[in-house]
């Protein structure tokens, strides 16, 4: 379903990767794992292709950022995902964070606000051969109701609360991994579901991401 390995200098680009990724405590082999399979040089701007594999936030456009390596790996290692979930995320940027859950779960719907970043990550999902990999054009922050219920959902910015709708659209037991702050200075939290409420279970790792944007999160600039 995806490609082939690269050549010797991203091979070892990539094996960097996972040790900086391990160095962070991840130990979900299957995380790992997805991480050898899925090229982030594919899921990058062209002119930052050698920054690919470094641990490391990358800018792209509108002022957004690509999620540190490390830090995907950590947010979706919490989602504790099965094959058989349908996963939510919220901001899908260039496509990296919905190609590595797709490796994890059935199927990941992404809800990206800008269109052009909505188009190039379907184009980067598409070129890596993924087809179990979602994204549409939308406010994150109201979910994909037509898709739900999720058995996980995932936010790539920060809330100044788990927005309602993303409860409401979370299957009874599911798990929730948000960023929850002002944008620049987040706790990364790990939520369940249980009995129709929210319950927070534990702080994932300090972070910081740009705001979510939308009805049920910060207000526009």
């Amino acid at each position: 379903m995806l490609r082939g390995k690269g050549n010797d200098g991203e091979g070892q680009g990539i094996n960097n990767l996972i040790l900086a990724i391990r160095a962070q405590g991840v130990s979900d082999e299957r995380v790992i794992e997805a991480f050898r399979i899925v090229r982030r040089a594919d899921f990058v701007p062209p002119e930052l292709a050698g920054s690919a594999y470094e641990d490391l936030p990358l800018p792209i456009a509108h002022f957004q950022v690509t999620t540190q390596p490390s830090l995907v790996a950590k947010m979706v290692e919490a989602l504790e995902l099965e094959q058989a979930d349908h996963a939510l995320e919220v901001g899908a940027g260039l496509g990296f964070q919905a190609a590595i859950i797709s490796r994890l779960c059935e199927r990941v719907v992404s809800v990206e606000r800008f269109p052009d970043l909505a188009r190039a990550a379907r184009e980067n999902l598409s070129k890596a051969g993924i087809t179990n990999a979602l994204v549409i054009v939308g406010d994150g922050t109201m979910g994909a109701p037509e898709y739900a219920p999720f058995q996980a959902i995932i936010g790539a910015a920060a809330a100044p609360q788990v927005p309602a709708p993303l409860v409401e659209q979370l299957a009874e037991g599911g798990r929730l991994v948000l960023p929850i702050g002002p944008g620049g200075n987040e706790d990364v939290t790990l939520f369940r579901k249980e009995e129709g409420r929210l319950v927070r279970l534990a702080s994932v790792v300090p972070a910081s991401f740009v705001r979510m944007v939308g009805r049920c999160g910060h207000p526009c600039d």
